[in-house]
């Protein structure tokens, strides 16, 4: 327990609301804030809430990897990324890197799913389409909505994120 708090308590040490976390890309220049407590209780009413917004997606991803399971997470954003593929040699060539990363039997991140659905996958890649991985990403989201986020939203972390900080006065000198 120890070990994930200090991981996740990176979230809370380097984006408080006065230290801006900068994402640098060409021609591009974001800002992320800590979220407000209000912000943050959002993600309560919807896991897609959660999913939708930066600064929640990567907390729960670091609480899952807290919990040894972050490799759902990973396959939900790769399949994610996989459905926005135009072209179709990289459909193939990202269908292949998905199923030898997720999918297949003793995969560096091999995910939770039945034999039935990872036979149906190993299949469907030879010529891959949009929805080759949509019954396991419905079943790794499944997974997560059901098991993972539930216990993210007890979660030390997300309780602290939801506190209201107390605003303190700075004595004046005269």
């Amino acid at each position: 327990i120890k070990d994930w708090k200090t991981r996740l308590s990176y979230f809370l040490q380097n984006s408080s609301n006065s230290t801006k976390m900068t994402s640098k890309k060409v021609g591009k220049h974001r800002t992320y804030f800590r979220p407000s407590p209000e912000e943050a209780q959002l993600w309560a009413e919807a896991f897609d809430e959660l999913l939708a917004n930066k600064y929640g997606l990567a907390a729960f991803r670091a609480f899952l990897k807290s919990e040894f399971c972050e490799e759902n997470i990973e396959f939900w954003l790769a399949c994610e990324d996989f459905k926005k593929t135009k072209s179709p040699q990289k459909l193939t060539s990202k269908a292949k890197k998905i199923y030898n990363d997720f999918i297949e039997k003793e995969a560096p991140k091999e995910i939770n799913i039945d034999f039935q659905t990872k036979n149906m996958i190993a299949q469907n890649i030879q010529e891959a389409t949009h929805t080759c991985f949509s019954a396991a990403q419905k079943r790794v989201y499944s997974l997560m909505e059901n098991n993972s986020y539930p216990r993210f939203l007890e979660s030390e972390f997300y309780q602290e994120l939801c506190k209201k900080t107390p605003i303190t006065k700075v004595a004046q000198g005269t």
